[in-house]
């Protein structure tokens, strides 16, 4: 057997090195057994699975912007011939990312903490530049909880990212590289910038606009007696002042004196200006329909279960299931024992180590938490849970699919349901409106925390605020100056 598994190793190397091809933007030999032609393909069928999955923002003038931004990018880079696709995901978070053949993605979250067309142009050359690398393509494995995924492998045969989504958003290629290729991404894309007009320093500035981020998330973390949540994704493994990074950026060249680098502050401001803030609410308006609404008299609560699925209140549970028994959803009541944050009782009170696409909830006076459990077995679904909090009461879903039916999005229709989930007397609650970004000019008189009173963005109104003006944690307008509040 050693001897078989040794020829075999051998075999492969041979064939690595048989198929090397030089690097567009090293200039290096990269040992994969690629092609350009198939890396496109697979990008281009991840990029698929995306759009069926992930909310796409609706905003054509935006999209035309970023898409004008990356494209003049991209024609600086070691890969011009490229045909590079640029999408804005409507996610409140703060990330961006890119796969393979060219299609980079950016949430409105992060483009609503930028500040001019400069820091725009940073974070996609930043992306570009792990496409003309061929990170995606080198990578070799990507920690996914307790097992290691084969990103090579997912890649070569496009099977496993294709065929379930969930796998791809714990690929590399969304939660960042390692610290090499991210500081390679880095040196590439403050070169292209450069090429482009643009001053590298800009890549330095959203570096620090993400560190903000973290900072404000530990002191939150502190006031709320949590846990931190680091920032995985682009720039995500530099500090503030990361020598290295300082270095690569420098080699990329320095404008004449005379000479200002493009930041186009005017036409950013013009086309940010409405961008949605926080939640948007149309993507749950209207989702699903109430053909198929349960309500609880005794406990209270309502919510809709996908159409056609049968739906049966037993003695522990409500549980909802497919026509075809592909897949349940179930509904248990239980008491909060220990004051835990929701996110918390999920990972403590139901064994869960590791939970994907995690993020909060807040519908309908309820807090709540949800997040995809990867499979623990090889040949299993992964498990969408999430749990609300009302009063003592603890409201758990799990929507588990036992036998997938092609063409099925089997997670949007678990968050549907859930995203339906509300008391029976704010039954005829309307959706509330989602909250924009607007720029306004500051007087002498203006302050964060006089801002702050008349936003309503929660308890942490005035840091937001210096978040998406790059004020964090202190200082204040100057008078004449654009700013960003939340209307």
């Amino acid at each position: 057997m050693i001897k078989q598994t040794c020829i075999g190793l051998l075999a492969l190397s041979l064939l690595c090195v048989s198929s090397c091809s030089i690097n567009p933007a090293t200039g290096g030999a990269d040992i994969v057994t690629m092609s350009e032609e198939k890396e496109i393909r697979i990008g281009r069928e991840m990029h698929e699975k995306i759009l069926e999955s992930t909310p796409i923002y609706q905003s054509e003038e935006l999209q035309a912007y970023v898409e004008s931004v990356g494209r003049k990018i991209a024609k600086t880079s070691d890969r011009p011939d490229l045909d590079y696709h640029f999408t804005i995901i409507d996610s409140p978070d703060i990330n961006a990312f890119a796969l393979p053949g060219g299609y980079l993605y950016i949430n409105r979250g992060l483009m609503g903490y930028l500040n001019n067309e400069a820091q725009l142009a940073a974070v996609l050359a930043h992306e570009i530049a792990h496409v003309t690398a061929r990170h995606a393509v080198r990578q070799k494995s990507a920690q996914t909880g307790a097992s290691v995924l084969s990103v090579l492998s997912v890649l070569t045969t496009g099977s496993t990212v294709v065929g379930d989504v969930t796998a791809l958003w714990s690929t590399a290629a969304v939660v960042g590289y390692g610290r090499e290729m991210e500081l390679e991404a880095d040196s590439f894309g403050a070169q292209y910038l450069f090429n482009a007009g643009y001053d590298p320093q800009a890549m330095v500035e959203v570096i620090g606009v993400l560190k903000d981020q973290e900072r404000f998330s530990r002191y939150r973390a502190r006031e709320e007696g949590k846990k931190p949540q680091s920032y995985h994704g682009v720039f995500s493994t530099h500090p503030r002042n990361d020598q290295r990074l300082q270095g690569v950026i420098a080699k990329a060249g320095t404008l004449p004196e005379d000479a200002k680098g493009l930041t186009n502050e005017d036409q950013f401001r013009e086309k940010i200006n409405g961008l949605i803030y926080g939640v948007n609410y149309d993507l749950i308006a209207g989702k699903p329909s109430d053909k198929n609404r349960f309500t609880h008299s005794r406990l209270g609560f309502t919510l809709v279960f996908p159409d056609e699925w049968a739906v049966e209140n037993q003695r522990s549970a409500i549980i909802g299931t497919a026509d075809d028994q592909s897949a349940t959803l179930t509904l248990e009541v239980t008491r909060l024992k220990e004051q835990l944050a929701p996110d918390e009782y999920i990972m403590q009170r139901l064994g869960v180590d590791l939970l994907t696409r995690s993020e909060p909830l807040k519908q309908y006076s309820l807090i709540g938490h949800t997040g995809i459990k990867l499979p623990e077995k090889k040949g299993e679904h992964p498990i969408r849970m999430a749990v609300f909090y009302q009063g003592s009461r603890v409201y758990l879903f799990t929507g588990k699919v036992t036998n997938a039916t092609e063409d099925v999005d089997y997670d949007d229709l678990f968050v549907s349901s859930i995203r339906s989930f509300r008391p029976t007397r704010s039954a005829k609650r309307p959706t509330p409106k989602a909250k924009t970004i607007r720029y306004v000019k500051a007087n002498e008189r203006t302050t964060f925390a006089a801002l702050a009173k008349h936003v309503k963005i929660g308890r942490y109104s005035e840091e937001q605020l210096r978040l998406l003006n790059g004020y964090y944690p202190r200082g204040e307008p100057k008078p004449g100056e654009w700013i960003k509040i939340v209307q």
